[in-house]
């Protein structure tokens, strides 16, 4: 539990340092009221699931560029990582210097939309333990098609475009958003490897690919 709490706190600062040093001030309430919606929303809920099933949550805190094994994988999480610290800095540069003028309303539902996307991956961890941060197939594993997963094969991906949406307009941002669409590209292409592997590797995951038709978005992709 302490590990947790540490890892998220360790995250929440990680987020602030490109939100406030970019934006040249602490007088930035859109930072202020985004951090509280990551702490209510991811750190919180992962305190949770460290008590009820503490291997998933280990799980979830293996990620990043160096955790992944094969190198096409390390490509891709540097690739998203970038446009994510790339929409937080521009967004908080954006504040800084008056590109956009988003009202306070649209604020307060961007953190609604990545409030949710915060959620929906929370319940990911809860319906499948096996979601882990790195494209892996481990001793056990079985396909997990109810919950999310009869709706898309990655649900935990449409979190995060979901997060990637609500996350410039929370802070006040409409230049943020463009740095959505190389995150979307790269999240297209960590899918498509890894569903190579899963077919490969994962039993009874041919069969589910036809059963659940769209990867990413219901009747889209």
């Amino acid at each position: 539990m302490l590990e947790v709490l540490a890892a998220g706190l360790a995250q929440l600062a990680m987020i602030a340092a490109p939100l406030f040093v970019p934006a040249g001030t602490v007088y930035y309430w859109q930072a202020w009221v985004f951090l509280g919606v990551v702490a209510v929303s991811k750190v919180l809920p992962s305190l949770y699931v460290q008590r009820t099933n503490p291997a998933a949550m280990q799980r979830r805190m293996r990620g990043g560029p160096t955790a992944e094994a094969r190198r096409s994988q390390q490509l891709v999480m540097a690739g998203l990582y970038g446009s994510l610290v790339a929409m937080v800095v521009i967004s908080a540069l954006d504040h800084r210097f008056g590109w956009s003028r988003v009202p306070a309303a649209v604020c307060v539902v961007g953190d609604a939309v990545a409030a949710a996307g915060l959620g929906m991956v929370m319940l990911v961890i809860l319906q499948n333990s096996y979601a882990s941060s790195t494209v892996q197939v481990e001793s056990g594993q079985t396909v997990v098609s109810s919950g999310l997963y009869g709706l898309v094969r990655h649900p935990m991906y449409t979190a995060n475009v979901i997060m990637m949406v609500g996350i410039p307009l929370a802070l006040g941002s409409y230049w943020g958003l463009v740095f959505a669409i190389p995150g979307l590209l790269v999240l297209a292409w960590r899918i498509r490897d890894e569903e190579t592997l899963l077919r490969d590797e994962l039993a009874g995951y041919r069969e589910y690919t036809q059963k659940v038709r769209y990867r990413l978005v219901p009747g889209v992709w």
